[in-house]
């Protein structure tokens, strides 16, 4: 597996290095995760927490995110 600071470095590259709305983006997506939806990378649940997921999916694009106005 790919160190998480190589994954979160390509999640900010896709957010075009927009800090605030990956913190958003993940932290609204690891509460759907731990609410009980299903992960869109192959990674356990039981055993990855719910924001190194949302990082993953972000990184991979699994995720289209927006910025808010």
């Amino acid at each position: 597996m790919t160190r998480l600071e190589q994954v979160t470095a390509k999640a900010l590259e896709r957010l075009n290095h927009d800090r605030y709305l990956l913190t958003k983006a993940v932290g609204r997506r690891a509460e759907e995760l731990n609410g009980g939806a299903a992960p869109l990378v192959d990674m356990d649940v039981k055993k990855h927490k719910a924001t190194d997921i949302a990082i993953h999916e972000i990184a991979e694009g699994k995720l289209h995110i927006e910025k808010e106005d």
